[in-house]
């Protein structure tokens, strides 16, 4: 069953975001077992609000591919807070369609 990964971290502001995009390549090879990936920034910080496979294959793609960058060459210091919930339902909108935008 998929899981909705609901996450806000402070510490990364919009020039990070875009660095770690753009090093990690998370568009272009996207990660095992992600289905969707959505991102804003509010009052409060940065937000994420995923969906994936198993909450497994989001704890191996930061460890093998966001943490070191994130982490290691970015520098960020904070950890993000973030929860897990079973997937009720999904619906996605007659014609929307693509990767990003």
């Amino acid at each position: 069953m998929s899981v909705v990964l609901n996450l806000r971290w402070p510490e990364i502001t919009p020039e990070v975001y875009e660095a770690a995009r753009s090093e990690v390549r998370w568009e272009e090879e996207p990660a095992d077992g992600l289905d969707l990936h959505v991102s804003w920034y509010a009052a409060d910080g940065f937000h994420v609000l995923d969906v994936w496979r198993t909450e497994d294959h989001f704890e191996r793609f930061v460890e093998e591919r966001l943490a070191p960058v994130i982490k290691g060459k970015l520098g960020v210091e904070g950890d993000p807070v973030y929860e897990f919930a079973p997937m009720y339902r999904r619906f996605v909108a007659p014609g929307v369609a693509g990767a990003s935008s």
